[in-house]
C-alpha cells in the first residue's frame, strides 16, 4: 500500500555526507511521497540507503535486511555483487528522490520492486553480509534504472512563505523553473522584465526571487536594488541568474544586495541545493 511518508535507514557515510543528506531529507518534506530518516533503531525501515564503499555498512545491511525484503539504494563505485540500485558519487539529489520513488513504487511507470527468490551475494562478502536484492539485476546495475522524472501529488501551499517569483525574458528558462519547483509544491508567480518583476513584489512577499540579469528595460541589478530597499522585503532571498560568473559580476551581484548566484543554463543540483537553502520547509 502507498504511503505519504517513507522511512530511510542512513548506514554509513562519513559527516560531509550525513550533513548534506540532512539537507535531502529536509527538501523531501516538501514533496509527497515525502522520505524521513529512519529513527526508530529496533524497527525496520521502508527502505535502506547504503553506503557501497563501507565493507562494514555493507555488512550492518546484510545483517539488518537478512531477508533482502526491504529494498537498498547503495552510493558508491560497486553494488558489490548484488543487484541493488546502485548510484555513484557524488550524491545528486535528484537522481536519490527518484530512486526513492523507483524503491517503494511510485515512480511515473508505476513499477513496485519486489524482491526475488534467491539474493545475489558478492564473492568477496562475508556469509554475514549477505544481501538480498530489490530489482532485477539488468535494472539496477547502473543509474539509467531510475526512472526519468519525478511523480509528486499536488499540494496545496498554505503560507506566503510557499511563493516564488522567477524573473526571466526567456520561456525555456520559465518552463524548466516551473518544472522543478512545481515538484516541491511551491506557488510559483512569473514575470518576464524588471518592472513587472517590481509590480508584483508590490503587492506580495516572496520566500525567494530568481532573477535574470539581463533583461529588457531595467536590469536584474537594478531590481534586486529596488527590492533589498523595500523593507518589507528585506527577508526575501535573491537569487540571481546569469550567464556571466566573472568576480566582478558577482562583486555587482553582492553590491546590489542578492543573496546567491546560479549559472544559466541552470544546473538541477545546485537548484536544488539553492532551494533547500532559501526555501521555507514544511
Amino acid at each position: 500500500m502507498k504511503k505519504d511518508t517513507y522511512s530511510v535507514e542512513v548506514v554509513g557515510f562519513g559527516q560531509t555526507e550525513r550533513m548534506a543528506l540532512t539537507s535531502v531529507f529536509e527538501l523531501s518534506s516538501r514533496r509527497v511521497p515525502k522520505f524521513v530518516r529512519h529513527a526508530a533503531p529496533d524497527t525496520l525501515p521502508d527502505i535502506f540507503l547504503v553506503d557501497a564503499d563501507d565493507a562494514e555498512a555493507i555488512k550492518q545491511l546484510g545483517e539488518r535486511n537478512s531477508g533482502g525484503h526491504i529494498p537498498a539504494i547503495l552510493i558508491g563505485e560497486s553494488n558489490r555483487g548484488t543487484a541493488w540500485t546502485v548510484l555513484p558519487r557524488p550524491i545528486r539529489w535528484m537522481k536519490l528522490f527518484q530512486a526513492f520513488d523507483v524503491a517503494v513504487g511510485t515512480s511515473p511507470a508505476g513499477t513496485q520492486a519486489t524482491p526475488p527468490a534467491a539474493p545475489a551475494v558478492a564473492s568477496t562478502a562475508p556469509a554475514s553480509a549477505a544481501v538480498a536484492p530489490a530489482t532485477t539485476a539488468a535494472a539496477a546495475t547502473a543509474p539509467s534504472a531510475v526512472a526519468p522524472a519525478v511523480q509528486v501529488q499536488a499540494a496545496a501551499p498554505k503560507s506566503s512563505a510557499d511563493w516564488v517569483l522567477v524573473v526571466d525574458d526567456n520561456q525555456t528558462v520559465r518552463e524548466f523553473m516551473k518544472s522543478k519547483l512545481a515538484a516541491f509544491n511551491f506557488n510559483v508567480d512569473y514575470a518576464e522584465s524588471g518592472e513587472q518583476a517590481i509590480g508584483f513584489t508590490g503587492q506580495k512577499n516572496y520566500a525567494c526571487i530568481f532573477l535574470d540579469v539581463v533583461m529588457p528595460g531595467i536590469d536584474g541589478y537594478q531590481v534586486c536594488k529596488l527590492i533589498k530597499s523595500n523593507r518589507s522585503a528585506q527577508k526575501t532571498a535573491v537569487v540571481m541568474l546569469t550567464s556571466k560568473d566573472s568576480p566582478f559580476d558577482k562583486i555587482r551581484g553582492s553590491m546590489s544586495g542578492c543573496n546567491a548566484y546560479l549559472t544559466k543554463p541552470v544546473d538541477e543540483e545546485k537548484l536544488l541545493e539553492t532551494i533547500s537553502r532559501f526555501l521555507p520547509q514544511k
